[in-house]
């Protein structure tokens, strides 16, 4: 076999080992997790990596959901995420798909700015958009949770579908404005089935980042019938600080949501053998 053969396999196997790594890293948390919720109520963390507890229980999980509505926030969540993230997709790659129709300097303050814009904190605006949905009445509503998906939901969102609208062969755009196809048409017949890969990460990140969501809700929200799960498994951890199997369970309930969208959708993000950037 020649050394470049034994060379690119070696590659290869590095790359795998690799990511074996790095996914166990991100893995043994949310084994702990699992494992300290199913402990018996009332014991402390375990003081060592427990991968099973000795005598598995699910009366924490019991427990939680009868200490707070947690089945309700977890709703409350899933709803905010599922009007959250198809309005962010739209805005971001509107955003995006104009930004990669402009040429010279224009396009280059337009991504400076950008790139300005997710510099800023969230915090420094706080204030002045709780102040603006007070005067508009909108607080106590899911208004202010949504708001941010408009305006793309993030400038980086915006910034990725430009890198994957830029790739796009121009020959592919030219041929269709030829043939009497205007932007909206473009964008959608055109671009949009070009980059999938980018649409279903920017959906995964607009999804998590939603449901995510702690100070917005805290901030805007005091129903606790329109609680979101972030804000419940706090009221959770206030009830029984010490706990830990209930607080744990609470946890891993608020977490199955996001790893089951993420593993679904795992398989379109990955891009299949032979199929390039714009082909996932």
């Amino acid at each position: 076999m020649p050394a470049d053969a034994h060379l690119g396999r070696a590659r290869r196997l590095g790359w795998v080992v690799a990511a074996v790594a790095l996914s166990i890293v991100f893995l043994l948390p949310l084994v702990a997790m699992l494992a300290g919720s199913l402990r018996p109520q009332g014991l402390p963390p375990p003081r060592g990596l427990e991968l099973f507890p000795a005598d598995p229980s699910l009366g924490a999980y019991r427990t939680a959901f009868s200490l707070v509505p947690l089945g309700r926030a977890v709703l409350n969540s899933l709803l905010v995420a599922a009007m959250s993230v198809p309005i962010a997709i739209l805005s971001a790659s509107w955003g995006g798909f104009a930004l990669s129709q402009l040429q010279g300097r224009s396009r280059r303050r337009a991504v400076l700015f950008l790139l300005v814009v997710l510099m800023v904190p969230l915090s420094a605006v706080w204030l002045t958009r709780f102040a603006m949905f007070r005067v508009a009445g909108l607080t106590d509503t899911y208004v202010p949770l949504i708001a941010p998906a408009v305006m793309g939901g993030s400038p980086l969102f915006v910034l990725l579908y430009w890198l994957a609208f830029r790739r796009i062969p121009a020959d592919i755009v030219s041929a269709a404005r030829l043939e009497g196809a205007g932007p909206w048409r473009v964008w959608r017949a055109v671009a949009m089935p070009l980059v999938r890969s980018t649409t279903i990460a920017v959906g995964l990140l607009a999804f998590a980042l939603s449901w995510a969501n702690f100070i917005d809700p805290l901030l805007y929200l005091s129903t606790e019938e329109r609680y979101t799960a972030p804000l419940v498994l706090r009221s959770l951890e206030q009830l029984g600080p010490t706990n830990w199997p209930v607080i744990l369970s609470g946890a891993a309930i608020v977490t199955l949501p996001v790893a089951v969208t993420f593993a679904i959708a795992l398989r379109f993000v990955v891009p299949r053998k032979g199929a390039g950037w714009l082909g996932g």
